[in-house]
C-alpha cells in the first residue's frame, strides 16, 4: 500500500542535514537524500518512491511498503567509514553518529554493549537478541575492532533468561563476556554502566571515553554488522508499541519499521487505540515525551505507549524532578493534565546541570529525599509529582506517607495501561 514517508533532517545529536534531492526525484531505498552538514549523520531513503516534498525540517516520500532486503548498497570502506555513510546513530538514546564514535582508538580499553533495555514496558532489544543474537555479537567484534579495544562485555538484565543463554552461545572470543545486571532503574545509563562494570565513577561532566570505553546499543550494533557485511544504510528501526491497544494491554516488538512512518499508521497496524487515553508516549514510560498520531518514527524511536487517560490530582502539588527521568517541563505538563496546581518544584539533591543538562552525580544510587519533600510540604503541597530512579522512588516512599503526601510518578498512567505495578516501594 502506497504512504507518505517523513523523514526528519535532524534525528541525531548535532546539526540538521542539508538535503540532496528535490521534488519530483524518484528515489530507491538506501539511496542518500541528506547529507550531514557537520556533526551529524547522512539520511537515506527509507523507501522506494518519489519526492513529493522537501522542506527546512523534512524530506516527504511517497511509496510502498519496502521488502527488508530491499535497499541501495554502500560502497566498500573500513569499518567506520561504513558505519559513517550508512548514517548509524545511536538507536537506544541521543542519536550520536556511531560513525563518529567508532573513529576514536581505545586501545586496550573496552566496548560495552547496553542490552540493558532500561525502560519498563520495552522488550524490542531483547526480542531482537533473542531472534538474532549473532548478529549483535559480530557488530560488537567489528566496534572493538575499529575502535582497538581489549574486551567486549555485554550488559543484560538477569531477568532476561533466554536472550542470556542465547547471546553466551554466540559467543567464541575470550575477550568478551557477559554482565548481568538487577532489574532496576537506571541500569542501563551510560555513567551506571562504567561504574558497575569497570569500577570507575565519572563526574557527571565527563564522557565516557575519558574511562578508555565505549558503550553502544544492542540494536545499534546489529545495524553496525548490516553496514559492514550487507551495505545496508540505517533506513529502519526497531521498536516496542505498547499500551491501551484494541485486543489487551501488550507490548508488540516490531522489527525493521520504516524511518518516516507515521505513528497513527504504525498504532492502526496493531488494532488501534481502544478507548479513551492519556498521550501517547515516544521512548519508555521514564524518559519518553508526548508525540501525536501525525509524528513519525525516528532513527532513535524506542517506545510508542499508549496510556490511561491521568487520574485527577485537585490538591496542590509539588514537583521533586530526578536527572535519571522526566525533565521539569514535562512533568509541569502532566500535573496540568491531572488538574492540579504546581507550588513548588524541587530536584533531587544528586541532580546537577553538566554538559547542558541535569545529570546524576551517582546513577540509580538515592542520596535521601526527606528535605526535599519537606520543602514541599512547607510551600504548601498535598501530593507529589516524582520522577525518580527506583532506589530514589524507594526512599520517598519511605518518608511520604509520613507527611501526609500522595504520591504519584510519570510512569503512572503508562503502568496502568499495561496493568503492572506501579513503581513505589522496592521489594
Amino acid at each position: 500500500m502506497t504512504q507518505i514517508y517523513k523523514l526528519l533532517l535532524k534525528q541525531h545529536i548535532g546539526n540538521p542535514d542539508s538535503p540532496c534531492v528535490k521534488e519530483g526525484d524518484v528515489v530507491k531505498r538506501g539511496s542518500r537524500i541528506a547529507s550531514a552538514n557537520g556533526l551529524g549523520a547522512d539520511l537515506h531513503a527509507s523507501v522506494s518512491g518519489k519526492v513529493i516534498k522537501v522542506t527546512p525540517e523534512a524530506i516527504l516520500i511517497k511509496g510502498d511498503k519496502p521488502e527488508k532486503d530491499e535497499f541501495e548498497s554502500l560502497r566498500p570502506g573500513t569499518i567506520a567509514e561504513r558505519v559513517r555513510s550508512a548514517g548509524i546513530v545511536g538507536m537506544g538514546g541521543a542519536g550520536f553518529p556511531t560513525g563518529i564514535k567508532l573513529s576514536q582508538k581505545i586501545s586496550g580499553g573496552t566496548v560495552i554493549v547496553n542490552a540493558a533495555e532500561c525502560e519498563p514496558i520495552l522488550l524490542h532489544n531483547i526480542a531482537q537478541i533473542e531472534s538474532n543474537p549473532d548478529e549483535v555479537y559480530r557488530g560488537l567484534l567489528y566496534a572493538m575492532e575499529a575502535v582497538d579495544a581489549a574486551r567486549g562485555v555485554i550488559a543484560i538484565k538477569a531477568k532476561h533468561k533466554k536472550a542470556v543463554s542465547l547471546i553466551k552461545e554466540a559467543i567464541n572470543d575470550d575477550r568478551v563476556s557477559v554482565f548481568l545486571m538487577p532489574d532496576l532503574y537506571p541500569v542501563g545509563e551510560e555513567r551506571a554502566l562504567i561504574r558497575d562494570i569497570l569500577g570507575k565513577l565519572l563526574p557527571p561532566e565527563e564522557r565516557v571515553i575519558t574511562a578508555n570505553a565505549i558503550v553502544i546499543n544492542s540494536e545499534t550494533l546489529s545495524r553496525v554488522t548490516q553496514a559492514v557485511e550487507l551495505g545496508r544504510p540505517a533506513v529502519s528501526k526497531n521498536l516496542t508499541i505498547a499500551g491501551k491497544l484494541y485486543g489487551g494491554a501488550k507490548s508488540i516488538p516490531l522489527m525493521d519499521v520504516p524511518i518516516g512512518t507515521r505513528i497513527g499508521d504504525l498504532i492502526e497496524s496493531v488494532g488501534g487505540i481502544d478507548g479513551d487515553y492519556g498521550e501517547i508516549l515516544m521512548g519508555g514510560p521514564f524518559t519518553g515525551h508526548r508525540v501525536t498520531l501525525d509524528d513519525v518514527v525516528t532513527k532513535t524511536s524506542g517506545g510508542i505507549i499508549v496510556t490511561m487517560p491521568f487520574l485527577k490530582e485537585r490538591s496542590p502539588i509539588g514537583l521533586l524532578v530526578c536527572a535519571c527521568s522526566a525533565d521539569e517541563t514535562r512533568m509541569k505538563e502532566m500535573a496540568y493534565e491531572m488538574g492540579g496546581d504546581v507550588v513548588d518544584v524541587q530536584k533531587c539533591k544528586y541532580a546537577v546541570k553538566a554538559r547542558g543538562a541535569l545529570r546524576c552525580q551517582n546513577p540509580g544510587v538515592c542520596p535521601g529525599q526527606a528535605d526535599r519533600l519537606l520543602k514541599l510540604r512547607k510551600a504548601g503541597a498535598k501530593a507529589v509529582l516524582i520522577g525518580n530512579c527506583s532506589d530514589c522512588t524507594n526512599t520517598v516512599m519511605q518518608i511520604a506517607p509520613k507527611l501526609h503526601l500522595h504520591v504519584h510518578h510519570v510512569t503512572d498512567s503508562a503502568m496502568r495501561a499495561m496493568g503492572l505495578h506501579l513503581i513505589r516501594k522496592l521489594h
